[in-house]
């Protein structure tokens, strides 16, 4: 039998055909996240999706999770150049020398941020803000691809030493973490 999500409006981006995918909208998009593993796992993926689609990452997520240690970022800034090369061979992740590298790198500066503000939360929650922004788009094209708030984001991130992290990478980051809830008008998760 195929997976038939239940009859709920959702985004017009969501695959209904793919149940991760709807259950990543129902359950996670939007929602704000306080948690430094999961901070430190969606900035990696968002990194991993530049030129992919996200459904090709999230149908990867699992694989992810598993071959960067659940997203620990202390675990992965100790990784050697050996257990990059070895991800370079992992069907499960995407194979690009330069993404997988930055992962580590940025696990290293990811702990510098919980060094000088005590969690990555603290810091990215002070940075962008404790308010939600909540924008209401009735068509896929009225969202923007980056906002004068990811670009500030983003700029500050590349100071500090991260890599895969451009404006627009970082708007669908601020997206999934909960920063700006940009529920389409007519979806149950509109509020």
């Amino acid at each position: 039998m195929s997976f038939k999500p239940r009859a709920r409006p959702r985004c017009q981006w969501v695959n209904l055909n793919n149940p991760d995918y709807v259950r990543y909208h129902d359950e996670e998009w939007g929602r704000p996240v306080h948690d430094d593993a999961l901070h430190f796992e969606m900035i990696t993926l968002e990194g991993a999706q530049a030129g992919l689609s996200w459904e090709t990452v999230l149908n990867k997520r699992a694989t992810y999770r598993k071959a960067f240690a659940n997203f620990d970022p202390k675990t992965v800034a100790a990784f050697p150049q050996a257990k990059a090369e070895k991800l370079l061979l992992n069907p499960g992740v995407v194979r690009n020398r330069l993404k997988i590298e930055s992962t580590i790198s940025n696990a290293k500066t990811f702990l510098a941020i919980q060094e000088e503000f005590g969690t990555f939360d603290t810091y990215v929650w002070g940075f962008l803000g404790t308010k939600i922004k909540r924008n209401r788009f009735n068509r896929i094209t009225d969202y923007p691809n980056k906002t004068p708030e990811s670009d500030a984001f983003s700029k500050d991130l590349k100071k500090r030493g991260f890599r895969f992290v451009g404006s627009t990478t970082m708007y669908a980051y601020m997206q999934a973490a909960g920063f700006v809830d940009d529920h389409m008008v007519g979806c149950f998760r509109a509020k």
